[in-house]
């Protein structure tokens, strides 16, 4: 299922293009396979897997986003971290997102969760895990994507200067532990789920530092409206 893809962007694939030839990858081909011929549904659809590479070339990356795990509900995922489609119900964790840039910002909240825009800007909205069954939150963890999305992170690392990469929660703090402080702003909160947003990332304040730090190493700032 997972082959090297060739409707992957080329920025991307011209770094990542060994990965696929990798034992971790067939297995993780394997896997899903497996999955489906089992009659399991997952998300997202094959197509929008890379959807989040594809939408933010590797040379357009300024920010980074760093999610778990897909949405594991009819119709959510399409392949960008915390984003769902327009007529879908905002989740609560972009709730709480929305909550922060209105807060921080005086961004106006918009009546859907579709981040295309950001993603358009140079966001890179990367999930961790890139699949997952439906209605079993966190089921293909531990199956490969982990390493194939360190490998991105990686990527980003060693190829770009003055990203920022908003982690927020242990899981994704704990994945970019690895990324060098001296060349990018690396900015951590507590998640934006309801169980954990009280806790520091409501009044992080997160949106108006990326915009600052952009500006002052001369780029154009992230317009976090979304309408």
């Amino acid at each position: 299922m997972i082959k090297r893809p060739i409707n992957l962007h080329s920025s991307w694939l011209n770094h990542l293009k060994n990965e696929f030839d990798q034992d971790y990858m067939r297995s993780l081909s394997e896997y899903l396979r497996s999955e489906k011929s089992n009659g399991q549904i997952v998300y997202p659809s094959g197509e929008c897997i890379f959807a989040a590479l594809n939408t933010t070339p590797l040379d357009k990356v300024r920010v980074v986003i760093l999610g778990q795990d897909p949405y594991h509900g009819p119709n959510q995922a399409h392949g960008l971290s915390f984003s769902v489609l327009k007529g879908i119900p905002t989740p609560p964790s972009l709730k709480n997102i929305y909550k922060e840039l209105s807060a921080d910002l005086g961004c106006v909240t918009p009546s859907h969760g579709y981040l295309m825009s950001w993603a358009e800007q140079g966001v890179l909205l990367l999930n961790s895990v890139l699949t997952v069954r439906q209605a079993a939150a966190a089921s293909h963890q531990g199956k490969g994507w982990e390493r194939f999305t360190d490998a991105i992170i990686q990527t980003i690392n060693h190829h770009q200067r003055q990203v920022v990469f908003l982690l927020w929660g242990s899981y994704a703090q704990k994945k970019g532990q690895a990324i060098d402080r001296n060349r990018h702003l690396v900015l951590q909160a507590p998640h934006p789920s309801p169980l954990s947003a009280h806790r520091g990332f409501l009044g992080c304040q997160h949106f108006s530092q990326t915009n600052a730090y952009l500006q002052a190493n001369g780029h154009v700032p992230i317009d976090w409206q979304i309408t």
